[in-house]
């Protein structure tokens, strides 16, 4: 098995318009963190180069809570390929890692992502994956917003 896991989803949009929406602040303010939960747009930085780093705040509902996610991109080669670490713990050098591929298909673009470093158990994953799927539900709700 592999670890962490994998979710590939299929969107109606073009690849560049696609990759945007994970480097683009105003783009990823709308989708990370799926719909239940704001991201300001002044607490995120995304610097996506090889060796640039990224920070977003999630806000729960009724700013119960609050996540502060950081990383740092380790490959960048736009438009297919995104690779980046993150942490909601800044204090702990270990990172997980967001493997994301990009692909033109037929009717717009294939997204795999991948989940994975180890720094979670199988149950955590789960719980991310769900999350994460959310996420990119959210993202495909923002591409149809912005192609209308």
């Amino acid at each position: 098995m592999t670890e962490g896991y994998i979710i590939t989803k299929e969107f109606d949009a073009p690849i560049g318009l696609v990759w945007d929406m994970f480097v683009t602040p105003e783009h990823f303010a709308y989708w990370w963190g799926g719909s239940d939960v704001v991201v300001p747009l002044d607490s995120i930085e995304l610097d996506a180069r090889d060796g640039g780093t990224w920070k977003a705040t999630m806000v729960g509902p009724d700013n119960a809570w609050s996540i502060n996610w950081i990383g740092e991109y380790r490959e960048v080669i736009a438009p297919t390929r995104l690779v980046m670490t993150l942490t909601d713990d800044a204090s702990n050098p270990a990172r997980d890692f967001f493997e994301i591929d990009l692909e033109e298909i037929a009717n717009g673009t294939k997204v795999t992502l991948h989940q994975g470093g180890g720094n979670l158990t199988p149950e955590q994953y789960e719980q991310a994956k769900a999350g994460t799927d959310g996420f990119l539900e959210t993202l495909r709700e923002r591409l149809i917003e912005v192609q209308a």
